[in-house]
């Protein structure tokens, strides 16, 4: 099983590490050579009005959306999850709408306004996470298919929509790894689905 991270910008290296230590196979992910290599694909943090520009440009964005599309785990960490949402609140900003939210950008502060709070996220136990938001967004709407696993402040900031993880934090910047765990499961689970599927007679 190997995990894909989005590498055209943004804390891919944070992501490379915490993956390998957890054990995980993992590689930066700058081409469609390199996206057909992957079961999983992580879209970092980072800048959102870049990163779309990026995925144009070296021709990535439809690829994504594919793959995705076709049963492939996907996880949006901050600017990550504005890139992987249906639309961004007040802005004509383009984004893969791979997950039926609509985020709005900058929510929780700028930079200087950034804090690490102890999260309650139940599907990862009973302990808290120790969630740090930096420029995070928010979730101001989701679909009725969307999962909402963590909310800080009354808006969601942990959701899920079947292949699609997506969190306003960085999990990448702690030490506690149960986020990229979480999501090496739904790929594991994603692989066994497609092991388990009927073959043409």
């Amino acid at each position: 099983m190997t995990i894909g991270v989005l590498a055209l910008q943004g804390d891919v290296v944070e992501h490379l590490a915490a993956l390998a230590d957890i054990g995980a196979a993992a590689i930066p992910v700058k081409t469609f050579a390199d996206l057909e290599k992957v079961d999983g694909l992580i879209i970092p943090g980072g800048e959102s009005t870049t990163v779309m520009k990026l995925l144009d440009r070296f021709g990535l964005a439809e690829p994504i959306r594919g793959r995705v599309r076709a049963g492939m785990p996907l996880w949006g960490t901050c600017m990550g999850m504005i890139v992987a949402a249906h639309g961004v609140a007040g802005l004509d900003q383009p984004a893969l709408d791979l997950i039926d939210i609509v985020v709005r950008r900058n929510a929780f502060g700028r930079q200087n306004e950034s804090a690490e709070v102890e999260l309650p996220i139940p599907v990862l136990g009973p302990e808290p996470f120790p969630a740090i938001f930096i420029r995070a967004p928010w979730i101001e709407s989701m679909g009725p298919g969307v999962q909402l696993l963590a909310e800080r402040d009354g808006h969601g900031v942990m959701v899920r929509q079947d292949n699609v993880l997506a969190t306003s934090f960085h999990p990448e910047l702690t030490p506690d790894r149960r986020v990229h765990d979480y999501f090496l499961q739904m790929v594991a689970d994603a692989r066994e689905s497609v092991g388990k599927a009927p073959t043409a007679a």
